[in-house]
């Protein structure tokens, strides 16, 4: 036989429970998104861009640049926490030409921007969104491209990719 409190207890239980799971879930939803390690990708996109300028002609070898690489960072998180851009314009107005003189590089510079709205993006996904785009492709091409940087950032809807392009001086 069952006492009165043994039922009252299990009733507390049973209470609790979506409580608790509330808690967790609410907690988990408030931390902040997990940094994702994304230099397998960075390193493909160069990679790839380095096939691209190949098949184009092109006989250099394109160099990553760690002020194209700063340049590509501060493009990338500025587009993925600002939803109103999609684009080259920074939040602040700037140019990739601005964004790479502020990060010290001083030569000619271009630009490719990928928004996925997914938690990730795979190396053909962005691909195919930079060759399928005139300017893009062309950018990719231009054998006078010789330094890169590339940067990703992700969280739960949003990847961005940015590469910005330099031609040394």
């Amino acid at each position: 036989m069952t006492s009165r409190s043994g039922r009252a207890e299990r009733g507390r239980r049973r209470r609790s429970i979506p409580v608790l799971l509330a808690a967790l879930l609410a907690a988990g939803l408030a931390a902040p998104a997990a940094h994702a390690d994304n230099r397998r990708l960075n390193s493909s996109v160069v990679a790839n861009v380095y096939t691209i300028q190949h098949q184009a002609g092109c006989t250099t070898n394109i160099k990553i640049n760690p002020k194209l690489q700063l340049a590509a960072q501060r493009h990338t998180d500025d587009v993925l926490n600002d939803r109103a851009l999609d684009g080259d314009i920074g939040s602040d107005g700037s140019t990739v030409q601005a964004r790479a003189a502020t990060a010290g590089y001083s030569g000619v510079v271009a630009e490719t921007v990928a928004i996925n709205p997914a938690l990730a993006i795979s190396g053909i996904e962005l691909l195919n969104q930079w060759y399928y785009n005139p300017a893009y492709l062309a950018i990719m091409r231009n054998c006078a491209n010789a330094e890169i940087g590339v940067w990703s950032e992700n969280n739960l809807d949003r990847t961005v990719v940015v590469a910005v392009y330099g031609q040394p001086t």
